[in-house]
């Protein structure tokens, strides 16, 4: 896989040396001349992991990455606007099959979405967020993270002794359209669910759900 990431700052470089280590293609777009020079004397980052200065939220520089022929484009600057910028310029411009951009101020969420060339958006802060309710949450229906601009969300729930799904199994509680229980983690073990899987009370429900089956989920998982 070909990945270019715009942001050669602290989160695009962690992201590179990863995909890098995970056998992928990686090229990182950073229009500072300075943080491209210090990348070049980094052994870990100099091998393998190509580091372009330009500026790509300008389209005549951003083609120098070839972005036509990456799989995926990763906006990660630490500037909402350039984000945008990018997505849409890899989108419609180059045509890139996946977008993901990083929300810096989670006020700006609104416009991550297609409109902007954006697949997949990842606000920090609300992910925190939503991981501490997510740790102390027991019985309600807490979002991680979304796709498709926000139509479509993964999201997770710590069933109560109160839930209807207790003691049903996967098959016999039909589960919506749109809705997919996708893992089970029980007493910190992962349970891959079938169609026999049996919920018990404790046990943390992750599931993919859209706009359409969020209510419906809801009620078999929180009642």
């Amino acid at each position: 896989m070909r990945v270019i990431i715009a942001g050669g700052g602290n989160v695009g470089t962690y992201i590179a040396g990863e995909l890098h280590n995970a056998g992928h293609e990686v090229l990182v777009a950073e229009q500072d001349p300075d943080r491209v020079a210090w990348a070049g004397r980094q052994t870990t980052l100099a091998g393998g992991i190509t580091w372009l200065e330009v500026d790509a939220c300008e389209v005549s520089q951003f083609g120098k990455c070839k972005p036509e022929t990456a799989d995926v484009v990763v906006a990660v600057t630490g500037d909402d606007e350039d984000n945008l910028v990018v997505s849409l310029l890899a989108k419609q411009e180059f045509g890139v099959p996946r977008v993901v951009a990083r929300i810096n101020n989670p006020n700006n969420e609104w416009m991550f979405n297609e409109t902007w060339g954006v697949d997949v958006s990842v606000s920090t802060p609300h992910l925190l967020t939503a991981l501490v309710e997510e740790a102390v949450s027991v019985g309600s229906l807490v979002r991680i993270l979304s796709f498709e601009g926000g139509h479509a969300r993964l999201a997770e729930v710590k069933l109560a002794d109160t839930s209807p799904a207790i003691g049903h199994d996967l098959q016999h509680l039909e589960f919506p359209r749109g809705s997919t229980v996708v893992a089970v983690i029980r007493e910190e073990h992962l349970v891959v669910p079938r169609g026999d899987t049996v919920f018990h009370e404790g046990d943390e429900v992750m599931v993919l759900v859209t706009d359409d089956s969020e209510d419906k989920v809801r009620s078999l998982l929180v009642g």
